[in-house]
């Protein structure tokens, strides 16, 4: 599946701008490990771009992820993009683990690039001069963004066997390349 038939497949399902917003954050982050790392830098960022595309109407466990994986099938979208989608619900990994490259991934930048995102919005100067710092004071406020699991951003930069300043940095980076798109430049 290209890009522009996963975008459509996207907001075929997805009408909340903020959710479309968060499609793109992952998308731009896996894209960045992508090519990091060498792998399919398409694959990877379909996979970021369509993780959360049936969330918006089947938001209850174990709906969310598993509705989207038969519509994804249906869509002959590749095994490996279906399975790393359903990977990165943790109702999901007794049977998708997170053993793999871009499961590891998908998991390490699904939390953090909201996160990251989150705090843009309350800088003035948004992803501009953002550091691994601000986002770690942000992290220990508690009822800042209090639906990202801190437990999950860890154990992300732990998955990508990285310091996690270095993975922070990573993600800002990143998607301090989709800025505009996010509507924080």
């Amino acid at each position: 599946m290209n890009r522009d038939k996963a975008w459509a497949l996207l907001n075929e399902y997805t009408k909340s701008e903020s959710l479309l917003k968060h499609a793109i954050a992952v998308e731009a982050s896996m894209r960045h490990y992508a090519k990091k790392l060498n792998m399919d830098i398409e694959q990877w960022g379909t996979t970021g771009l369509l993780h959360d595309f049936d969330y918006e109407r089947w938001p209850d466990i174990p709906s969310h992820t598993q509705e989207g994986a038969k519509i994804l099938r249906e869509h002959n979208v590749e095994q490996e993009i279906v399975e790393a989608i359903l990977s990165h619900a943790e109702w999901n990994q007794s049977d998708y683990p997170l053993d793999r490259p871009i499961r590891k991934a998908l998991f390490a930048v699904d939390e953090l690039s909201g996160f990251i995102v989150a705090v843009a919005y309350v800088r003035p100067e948004k992803l501009d001069g953002m550091t691994p710092k601000s986002i770690r004071k942000k992290m220990k406020a508690k009822g800042f963004a209090a639906a990202v699991k801190r437990e999950d951003i860890l154990q992300g930069a732990s998955l990508m066997e990285s310091e996690l300043n270095d993975h922070i940095s990573e993600v800002i980076t990143a998607l301090q390349g989709v800025s505009s798109e996010l509507g924080l430049s």
